[in-house]
């Protein structure tokens, strides 16, 4: 067994899961996951060619010992590289992967963010209040009108890509995204993610020049400046683009969407504003927006009591890991009250998300509590359609809301 691996008293092969349908998990994995922790906490997946982590306790262990589990990935770690043009941090273990995060943590810390980027993130939240409300209470669109467009406002100003759009943005993450998971080998993913690669590419020519000379505030600037490949760079600033979305605009939807559901905790909430942190926490626990990241066996090891081989590849499913019975009390409710606990939704270890400041304040202190202000009694809208959609990735694409008296 390899340091930093835990077993227990018994050391088997893991069980097969050969009913597993992704397809199925496309529309709610919840149902998939209990079966998995049912039959165990790791187990080999054929339909997706991996073992699935679904415990609590598994995943952190692997993500204490990247020595074991490493996140130089093949498969998914090829098709990141080719989607971004280069392998960035994401896909690296340290010292490679802390060399490249080094220059950006200081500006992603929680004062930094608060006093560079807090009045444009207020800014950009009203901006898309205001589209809220002229689409009225029997039209808007929570995702499309907000959600969205503000996580994009804010990605702009966080890389300091002055000349780009919000919508721009919004087409390079979607993008970037289709492209990581393209494992089919969609021709037609490739051509999407060529095009965006080019087009960020094109703003970087005229962008990293000016900030070498002109140094700013913003990710990008950090990036250029630390003496890093320029490729490394580009690549850095691909997966801000194809992440920086994902996560922001998902958890203001699904933080709107778990309120209305509890509306009691909502009252909660809106009667006392010091709550609206572990609302942001919990929702993200419960409905976790990065579901699965794939790491590696290095070497043969023996997680939580099942023998890996090495080059086995995992699915951290973080999401199940957080709905895991054996760490949190009733995992399946949504609960502000609960005793608090650490959770898997940014990850952990030295892969844990460097941006999770940055979400905590741009949607659980400003998105969020900004539409509630500026919009009383809001709620969804459960006269008009919802959708959800993924697994490794999942979140509300359409979320119908309104306001006024119910």
């Amino acid at each position: 067994m390899s340091e930093g691996s835990f077993t227990t008293t018994a050391v088997a092969a893991a069980t097969t899961a050969d009913w597993v349908d992704p397809r199925a998990m496309l529309r709610d994995p919840f149902d998939t996951y209990d079966r998995l922790r049912e039959q165990g906490s790791v187990v080999w997946v054929p339909a997706l060619e991996r073992y699935l982590v679904t415990g609590f306790a598994a995943c952190r262990a692997v993500e204490a010992d990247q020595a074991t589990f490493s996140a130089d990935v093949g498969g998914s770690g090829a098709t990141m590289a080719r989607a971004l043009g280069a392998k960035p941090m994401l896909r690296k273990d340290d010292p490679g992967h802390a060399v490249e995060r080094a220059p950006i943590n200081p500006g992603l810390r929680a004062k930094s963010i608060r006093a560079s980027w807090g009045p444009r993130f207020e800014r950009n939240a009203q901006i898309h209040l205001d589209v809220l409300r002229e689409r009225g209470p029997k039209q808007a669109e929570l995702n499309r009108d907000y959600a969205a467009p503000v996580a994009a406002r804010n990605l702009v100003d966080v890389l300091g890509f002055r000349e780009a759009t919000p919508e721009e943005m919004q087409r390079w993450s979607h993008a970037f995204i289709a492209g990581i998971g393209n494992l089919a080998d969609d021709p037609g993913i490739w051509a999407r993610c060529d095009d965006a690669q080019r087009e960020v590419d094109e703003h970087l020519d005229v962008l990293l020049p000016h900030l070498l000379r002109h140094p700013d505030t913003s990710m990008t600037s950090a990036l250029a400046n630390a003496g890093l490949p320029e490729a490394a760079v580009r690549a850095n600033v691909k997966l801000t683009i194809s992440g920086g979305m994902n996560e922001p605009q998902h958890m203001i939807t699904n933080m709107v969407w778990a309120l209305s559901r509890h509306p009691e905790q909502r009252d909660r909430v809106l009667a006392d504003p010091s709550l609206w942190p572990v609302a942001f926490d919990e929702a993200l626990r419960w409905l976790s927006p990065i579901g699965m990241y794939p790491r590696e066996t290095t070497r043969a090891t023996v997680l939580d009591g099942v023998e890996l081989p090495r080059g086995a590849t995992l699915g951290v499913v973080i999401v199940a890991a957080n709905r895991d019975p054996a760490a949190f009390e009733h995992p399946e409710r949504f609960d502000i009250a609960r005793s608090q606990r650490a959770h898997l939704g940014f990850g952990s270890g030295v892969h844990l998300c460097p941006g999770h400041w940055a979400a905590r304040i741009a949607v659980g202190e400003i998105a969020v509590p900004r539409v509630y202000e500026a919009l009383q009694g809001l709620r969804t809208d459960t006269r008009r359609d919802e959708a959800w959609f993924g697994w490794v990735f999942r979140g509300l694409t359409d979320l119908p809301v309104t306001w006024g008296p119910s």
